[in-house]
């Protein structure tokens, strides 16, 4: 076997990537947003309902999505310290 069938049949088996769904809350900085995304998590013991968010980095080369939109974000390769994201396609344009 040589090298290029080898790549292209690990990448037939990688797994697929991560998406994620979220809203961004800053988009102060060129081609990088900051996607809060938001997820329900039940107490193990009290059986409350909890609402819990985290903030990610994420890409975004055209600089297209604003602060308020909802968008679905890639897992990809790292891009800088922070920026493991990448935003695949804007859901829903913040409302003005």
């Amino acid at each position: 076997m040589n090298e290029k069938t080898e790549k292209t049949e690990n990448t037939e088996t990688r797994a697929s990537r991560k998406v994620l769904r979220g809203v961004v809350v800053s988009d102060k900085m060129t081609k990088t947003r900051v996607v809060s995304v938001d997820h329900v998590i039940r107490h193990a013991v009290y059986a409350k309902t909890l609402r819990r968010h985290r903030k990610f980095y994420a890409h975004d080369e055209a600089n297209e999505s604003k602060s308020g939109d909802l968008v679905e974000i890639t897992s990809t390769r790292p891009l800088s310290a922070l920026k493991r994201w990448r935003i695949s396609r804007i859901v829903e344009k913040a409302s003005k």
